[in-house]
């Protein structure tokens, strides 16, 4: 008998013995302990990066590619959809309209914030000393209004879409040249960072997932040259906004998971991944979109909970105010519409070219543009502008210019409603704590009146303070916090609580509640500037230590601010709004726009991609299998932030 046959009759008769041993226990009566349900570890192997694809989503541009990449495909994150039936009405998701423009009061406030702007510029001198002189816009009215067009071409060779073969769906640059008149609805999937779920058609949440999948499948497919089917290969990195909507993005996982059949994904926070893409390890992080802004302090790789900000307005609220400026002005293409998409795209040129936050460059100055639309001649303006560039991005210092009315202009991190598919989620912790915590002191209290001399509890018995940094974790299936989210483990002091101070706590918790509550509705129905917004970040932090760096690494990323200028612009506006105390100790204080010479819009997509390259991220991975069995429950267990 060979040494193999001798190990397999080996291992057979343990396994019978093993089996005469449970038959015995059955019949004495002994019940085998019951192993609770575990999340399953499963073996781990070698990420290869090239296997790994990362998508960062945003309100008007899709990043997407893979981990080696680098670049990412940039694809207007926008489809077309053909209509099931012909006399449907057509529906087009606004771009740069949005709510709370059209109110009596709009016009006013935006006066008056353009008054603010022009006291700004006055008051600023340039860097030869002189202070500057705001240019009053009838100067270059006169000059305008007097323009007309000359015609470069009789026809632009710009083309509408051919919808000839009548396809069901069209994505990006496509959906954006789609003709008006052919049957097509066009979507914007995300508005503001959060999913564009709305009452019109196409806005219901299952609608939207489904407008994300398909353009996500054809971008996969077409830039990135991998089959749809080959997806069960591929691991995907989802980045998500620091202030996220949980039902939204368990949706989107369930759907990169289940739908798109991804083998594994991670989700991280944008904040954190621009940290990784530039180096830093620590950074007060401000990525202005297109849509809105947010603010967040990041220290070694863990977001701050309570510094967390979101401010909903962007680079598209400044592109919409340059219109208004303009025609102000005599913007001479008199039929520019907000209402239309190619104007929306000439708009977004014309801030790009012109705009800047520069205060050296004063003075009216002639300028040309040109006009390229399908089935139209092309045409060359010429136009003449004072501090129409300058004035137009100082909106987002002076977001009144905005003339945005009867909106929620800022938002902060608010508990979680709770999840019916997690019950050991945040609101079992806090009730757990809180149990706890009465339980200690009714003990400490009986134990103080039983002593002779009345002698005070021990502070350092266990329970004798709520350190809410030192939760339990729940039992049972997921119940544990992954170890990158300890640091952010701060359930008792959420950013409402910071505004507020220290609760008393003869207090009722509902009088609590309610004044808390109202303290936040009274702080999110103010538009804070940026640099304010800044500012307020940072002094959210818990310690003199912390502020310290953040002050003196703010990294500004994303696409709104990339004017000419704007970093020594909102340099100067932080060092003068800073605390006096901080500016006496600080060494310096650093604005980062493009940290190693990086596009400021990719960075965060590029942190991204060194996540998958990084050996600790391997425990942050979620399977298919376990998401199957486990769901939402995955994101809590293995979230490198606190769920």
């Amino acid at each position: 008998m060979t040494q193999a046959e001798k190990d397999q009759e080996n291992g057979r008769e343990k396994e019978k013995d093993r089996e005469k041993e449970k038959e015995k226990e059955q019949q004495r009566g002994v019940k085998r302990p019951i192993a609770p349900a575990a999340v399953p570890e499963l073996p781990q192997e070698q990420i290869q990066s090239n296997f790994v694809i990362v998508i960062h989503p945003g309100s008007r541009t899709l990043r997407i590619g893979r981990a080696t990449d680098t670049l990412p495909s940039i694809v207007p994150h926008v489809i077309a959809r053909r209509h099931k039936h012909s006399d449907q009405a057509r529906h087009e998701d606004d771009w740069l309209l949005r709510d709370g423009l059209n109110k009596p009061e709009s016009s006013e406030q935006r006066l008056n914030g353009l008054k603010m702007v022009d006291q700004a510029i006055w008051s600023k001198k340039m860097s030869n000393g002189v202070r500057r002189t705001p240019v009053s816009a009838e100067q270059a009215r006169a000059y305008n209004c007097q323009v007309r067009p000359a015609v470069l071409d009789s026809c632009s060779r710009v083309k509408w879409t051919n919808t000839g073969q009548q396809p069901q769906y069209l994505v990006g640059e496509e959906a954006l040249y789609v003709n008006p008149l052919d049957c097509y609805n066009v979507h914007w999937p995300i508005r503001r960072g959060q999913l564009n779920v709305h009452s019109g058609p196409g806005g219901s949440l299952s609608a939207v997932l489904a407008d994300l999948q398909t353009i996500w499948s054809h971008t996969i497919h077409k830039h990135l040259d991998i089959p749809l089917r080959d997806l069960k290969y591929y691991r995907c990195i989802l980045l998500v906004p620091d202030i996220y909507n949980r039902q939204h993005v368990k949706e989107v996982v369930n759907m990169l998971l289940l739908n798109m059949a991804f083998s594994g994904i991670l989700v991280h926070q944008e904040s954190v991944c621009a940290t990784f893409g530039s180096g830093l390890s620590s950074a007060c992080v401000v990525d202005v979109g297109d849509q809105k802004t947010s603010l967040c302090c990041v220290e070694d790789g863990v977001s701050h909970r309570n510094s967390r900000l979101c401010l909903s307005y962007g680079g598209s609220d400044v592109t919409r105010t340059l219109l208004w400026l303009l025609q102000r002005a005599g913007f001479p293409y008199r039929d520019c519409q907000l209402s239309s998409r190619l104007d929306c795209v000439l708009l977004q040129q014309l801030k790009e070219t012109f705009c800047h936050l520069d205060q050296d460059i004063c003075g009216l100055m002639d300028h040309e543009f040109q006009t390229r639309f399908p089935e139209a001649q092309a045409l060359l303006y010429q136009i003449r502008l004072g501090d129409e560039k300058l004035q137009a991005p100082m909106g987002l210092f002076y977001p009144s210019t905005f003339g945005i009315v009867g909106q929620k202009m800022t938002s902060l991190q608010h508990r979680s409603q709770g999840d019916a598919e997690d019950p050991y989620d945040e609101h079992y912790l806090l009730t757990t704590q809180s149990k706890q915590d009465q339980s200690s002191k009714s003990s400490a209290d009986r134990k103080s009146l039983s002593r002779a001399g009345g002698a005070e509890g021990d502070m350092s018995a266990p329970g004798g303070s709520a350190d809410m940094s030192e939760l339990p974790r729940a039992c049972g299936a997921g119940g544990g916090v992954s170890a990158g989210a300890q640091g952010e483990l701060d359930m008792g002091s959420t950013q409402g609580e910071a505004l507020l101070g220290s609760a008393d706590m003869d207090e009722p918790l509902s009088a609590h509640l309610s004044r808390k509550t109202a303290i936040l509705n009274q702080f999110e129905s103010k538009a804070l500037g940026l640099d304010k917004a800044i500012l307020h970040s940072i002094d959210c932090c818990a310690s003199d230590e912390t502020k310290r760096k953040m002050y003196s690494s703010i990294l500004v990323v994303g696409g709104g601010l990339m004017f000419r200028g704007a970093q020594e612009f909102l340099l100067h506006r932080i060092i003068n709004k800073m605390p006096p105390s901080f500016r006496r100790l600080l060494d310096s204080v650093d604005v980062i726009t493009r940290p190693k010479d990086m596009d400021p819009r990719l960075i965060s997509w590029k942190g991204g991609a060194v996540l998958a390259c990084l050996d600790t991220t391997q425990e942050m991975w979620i399977h298919q299998a376990e998401w199957r069995r486990f769901g939402v429950r995955m994101l809590r267990e293995r979230a490198a932030f606190v769920w």
